[in-house]
């Protein structure tokens, strides 16, 4: 917002702004960025989940929407839910139905403030980004509660009943582990977080130690489940459920939902770039090749998306687990063992200076 608020002042007589608006342009300016460059994402991680499954399974894929490869296949899916009806059951508490794609996709929306694209280029640098990214994210939880109890629907209910307890669980060991990269640091910023690890590749989180290290694949793991991917994906479950807790809903508001998804794919994905891949720093010392300098924003958004490809590559290569194989997984596994790796980071910290 810093870099925005600047190029705002270069405008003509915006010295002359009454100072409230002034403190609200550059808010709303970097609100319009980040939702405008979500859709985009999305549009495009529609496309490229198509192409990922369908390589996958030995065929095509979208082919001739727009031409090139059916590049405009998602922009015209975009335009048909836009025109679609959109149908509320007659049982269902109207108020709570209609709220309810909002809630999940605000809590999406607002968690892009603290993630750091550059050493500008960031809504809000948090002293306490990484607490704030978690207290805002679970506000996804409310809106999903809300989508399966305002439908009316038994399958919606289970949807969100089984999606509730899934995030919450899952997001006690992703807090964990996220310490082992916060004792460290000695902050919760997540652009602190980045800058501690500038200098090249071999200063990045993920190879600092062992405890990080497989503390980077407990936090994906967490993350997978907590956007409801698969094999994670028990509150959508088609076998089980139709489509979990939006199976009633239709058009634009069944089209929130599909954004919130993909805007958290992207999100969880860029949050780990952040905290064990280097952030925005690329893989060699800046002052080694400077005639090779990336912009900050390029090099974390193509780490997001490396992790937002294997998301996709997990949800068609892996079968869906069972309730109790998921829980166990988080209580059982995944729970003790970021436990361990919050204490061998902290002795590191301790007595390896």
């Amino acid at each position: 917002m810093e870099s925005i608020a600047q190029l705002l002042k270069l405008i003509p007589y915006y010295d002359q702004v009454p100072d409230l608006l002034q403190k609200f342009l550059p808010m709303l300016v970097s609100s319009i960025v980040v939702f405008a460059y979500i859709a985009l994402l999305v549009l495009f991680f529609i496309w490229m989940e198509r192409k990922v499954s369908a390589h996958m399974q030995d065929r095509l894929g979208p082919m001739y929407a727009g031409g090139w490869h059916g590049w405009a296949q998602s922009i015209a899916d975009a335009i048909k839910l836009l025109f679609k009806e959109d149908i509320i059951p007659a049982a269902a508490d109207r108020l709570l139905f209609k709220l309810a794609p909002f809630v999940v996709f605000t809590a999406a929306f607002a968690s892009f403030v603290v993630v750091p694209f550059g050493a500008t280029s960031i809504a809000s640098d948090l002293n306490i980004g990484i607490l704030y990214i978690f207290a805002v994210a679970s506000l996804a939880i409310v809106g999903i509660l809300m989508a399966g109890w305002a439908s009316n629907n038994k399958y919606a209910l289970y949807g969100g009943m089984r999606s509730a307890a899934q995030i919450v669980s899952y997001e006690i060991p992703a807090a964990i582990v996220i310490m082992t990269v916060v004792i460290p640091v000695g902050s919760l910023s997540m652009q602190e977080i980045v800058l501690a690890q500038a200098g090249g590749v071999h200063n990045w989180f993920v190879f600092r130690n062992p405890f990080t290290f497989i503390a980077f694949f407990v936090y994906f793991v967490c993350t997978v489940a907590e956007v409801n991917r698969t094999p994670f994906d028990m509150p959508e479950a088609e076998s089980e459920l139709v489509a979990g807790y939006h199976v009633e809903y239709t058009g634009m508001r069944f089209a929130f939902f599909f954004l919130a998804e993909y805007a958290n794919m992207f999100l969880v994905g860029a949050i780990a770039a952040a905290l064990f891949l280097g952030g925005w720093n690329g893989v060699l010392p800046p002052d080694w090749l400077p005639w090779l300098a990336v912009p900050g924003p390029v090099i974390i958004s193509v780490k997001a998306l490396a992790l937002v490809f294997v998301q996709m590559w997990l949800r068609w290569a892996l079968p869906r687990l069972r309730v109790d194989q998921l829980m166990y997984m988080c209580w059982k596994v995944l729970l003790p063992v970021s436990l361990v790796l919050v204490l061998g980071v902290g002795y590191l910290a301790v007595f390896w200076k």
